[in-house]
């Protein structure tokens, strides 16, 4: 049964000659992350661009099940959005958003998918185990409330990992007041569960992130990008939230070069 998901759309003014962009967000975020800078930036530049909210977050029902909410769910809703679309679209995920984009690659093959920040092919056990060791205490509390939004419970919190230090209060606290709750049981299956990559390497795919970003480390985003044979793109004195940093426009125009590069060869 089809849910009622939040979707945004920003329409390139006159039509599209592109496959439409379908954008979803990371642990903890919904649709307005990208529609801060990156829907418009598209439309603006003749993409039609979407942005939806995963059950449980933002607008979208499921909210009462989100603690226990699959991967494979996540990656329902994608498709449920997808099949409302004129053509099969470009699709962009950030973080675990980038993960659910890789196991929808798994069943679709698209025109291109770019992946942000995104959880690493190999699962996030390595980069889990690291926060671990930095900090046990919050890692403690995370299991213990099986809420991993306690890791952005706080604007410090929040700034440190997602952010870059320069980041000014107002904004942070901005952005920071419009995170959410996440899955519990879509973090664990991030842990251990790998795409295949065979299946996944049929699609053209740009990784891009930010050289400073502290939950993903370069040494997963360059092993992912060689197991998918993917493009990737690192974007200097940037952190995770790559779509929410000052210096965004830098990373929205190597999407764009990417998306044109690859489009207009396909």
């Amino acid at each position: 049964m089809a849910l009622d998901l939040e979707v945004i759309a920003r329409k390139a003014e006159g039509g599209s000659g592109y496959p439409p962009l379908l954008f979803v967000h990371g642990s903890c975020h919904a649709a307005w992350c990208w529609d801060e800078h990156f829907l418009p930036y598209f439309a603006e530049r003749g993409f039609d661009a979407h942005a939806l909210s995963l059950r449980g977050h933002g607008a979208s029902e499921g909210g009462e099940r989100l603690r226990w909410t699959s991967i494979a769910s996540y990656v329902a809703d994608v498709e449920q959005v997808a099949a409302e679309l004129p053509r099969e679209p470009v699709v962009i995920g950030h973080s675990l958003g980038g993960f659910v984009v890789q196991k929808y690659l798994e069943r679709h093959q698209t025109p291109g998918a770019v992946l942000v920040a995104p959880a690493p092919a190999v699962g996030m056990l390595s980069a889990s185990a690291r926060m671990s060791r930095r900090d046990p205490l919050l890692t403690l509390r995370i299991l213990l409330s099986m809420e991993p939004y306690t890791m952005f419970a706080t604007p410090e919190r929040a700034g440190r990992f997602l952010f870059s230090p320069d980041i000014d209060g107002d904004t942070l606290h901005r952005h920071w007041s419009r995170l959410g709750r996440e899955s519990f049981r879509s973090w664990t299956q991030m842990l251990t569960n790998r795409p295949d990559a065979e299946r996944i390497r049929r699609t053209p795919i740009l990784i891009l992130a930010g050289e400073g970003d502290r939950l993903i480390p370069e040494s997963a985003l360059r092993h992912t990008a060689d197991l998918y044979r993917a493009d990737l793109t690192l974007i200097p004195e940037t952190a995770h939230d790559i779509m929410l940093e000052a210096n965004w426009e830098q990373a929205a125009e190597a999407m764009l070069d990417w998306l044109k590069r690859t489009l207009e060869t396909a």
